[in-house]
């Protein structure tokens, strides 16, 4: 992991169906260097979806509780993703709260669509889910969401499920934990590993 970068992601949705959700905001963290930008989805969002995130699209516009969002078509989003994280010159490891189960796939999927894949490979060796880092890290705690944890080990309550302060949330709580290197290749997947297909 010496050789590597941990940059912090999250990203909101559509809803939660891998399998077809759109990408509405992604993030990104490393240090002092912030990533963050919206997109129209092409899909409605889910009542859920909107209810949790305050999403939502009215006449081809993006609202976050009821402000007006600036936004960039999608593949933009993810070009200029992938040249954000090109600027660290090292190969990347995406660091999100339940990763597999939610970014990753989702990710996956939307660089496939837009035949961004082999250059996302190109910058990024896998991702670190700190869902289960955190579970490995502190069994028997009271919750492993990331508020619960947040509250917990900094203290604080934030604006969660805006993909930017999630983001930089989770890197306080990464720097908090301090896990050691054997703690997080265990928890680290690699990009092309079948579980994504």
């Amino acid at each position: 992991m010496a050789d590597k970068i941990i940059v912090f992601i999250d990203l909101e949705a559509t809803g939660l169906d891998t399998s077809r959700c759109d990408i509405i905001q992604l993030a990104a963290v490393c240090e002092e260097s912030v990533f963050n930008k919206y997109t129209v989805p092409q899909q409605n969002l889910t009542e859920s979806a909107t209810e949790v995130t305050g999403f939502r699209v009215q006449s081809g516009r993006l609202f976050r509780r009821d402000s007006p969002v600036e936004t960039v078509p999608i593949d933009d989003l993810l070009t200029s993703f992938i040249d954000f994280l090109r600027s660290f010159r090292r190969p990347v490891v995406l660091a999100a709260h339940n990763v597999m189960r939610f970014d990753a796939p989702v990710l996956t999927r939307v660089m496939k669509k837009y035949d961004l894949f082999l250059q996302f490979q190109q910058v990024v060796s896998g991702f670190l889910d700190t869902f289960l880092l955190s579970k490995r890290l502190f069994p028997g705690i009271s919750g492993y969401s990331q508020v619960s944890l947040v509250r917990n080990f900094l203290g604080k309550s934030y604006d969660a499920h805006n993909a930017e302060e999630d983001a930089k949330m989770l890197q306080e709580l990464y720097n908090v934990w301090r896990p050691d290197q054997s703690r997080v290749m265990a928890n680290t997947f690699k990009v092309n590993e079948k579980y994504f297909y």
